[in-house]
């Protein structure tokens, strides 16, 4: 154990820069991935990965209210940067619909998502879970340990039809 250990006991030397390797440099491995590239040939394609919220652990909701990205009272929203936003005609608080490419045949579809800005790099997208969770297709997980791909689903966004009244959603 070296000095630096024995004095404090939560030392983490790759925070300072030292790498504790037969080299004493950085080794960075590629892992050719899990097949996620898209399978759609869809120019209007998104990856959509989905969230949790400032008050969520895992599927519990606490609040409807996340300060990290400034929601307030909801969670039906879909982050999208400017220029997505722009690519797509849309505006903060359009309504959209998002829409599984899937290569299955099923469709799958969370309707009236709120649109907003956030900074995400271009083509790609963020939604909460378990909101978005008919998204994802049973058929897109980890082959080894059959972990759902809740952070890379290819979808697309529609214009929502549906309309709010007072009390109810109401599809036009």
């Amino acid at each position: 154990m070296s000095d630096r250990k024995a004095i404090h006991p939560y030392h983490h030397p790759a925070g300072e820069r030292i790498w504790e390797t037969s080299s004493g440099k950085a080794n960075f491995l590629i892992y050719d991935g899990l097949g996620e590239e898209p399978t759609v040939n869809d120019q209007e394609a998104l990856w959509l990965s989905t969230i949790r919220s400032h008050d969520q652990y895992n599927t519990t909701i606490y609040s409807m209210t996340d300060r990290y990205q400034g929601v307030y009272g909801q969670r039906d929203v879909v982050f999208l940067n400017r220029t997505e936003m722009e690519k797509r005609g849309l505006e903060d608080g359009d309504r959209v619909d998002l829409v599984t490419l899937s290569t299955d045949g099923v469709e799958r579809r969370v309707r009236h998502f709120r649109v907003a800005g956030y900074s995400f790099p271009d083509g790609c997208c963020a939604a909460y879970y378990p909101e978005t969770n008919p998204l994802v297709p049973l058929y897109a997980h980890d082959p080894l340990s059959f972990t759902p791909s809740s952070k890379g689903i290819p979808i697309r966004l529609e214009p929502s039809r549906v309309s709010t009244g007072e009390d109810c959603l109401i599809e036009e």
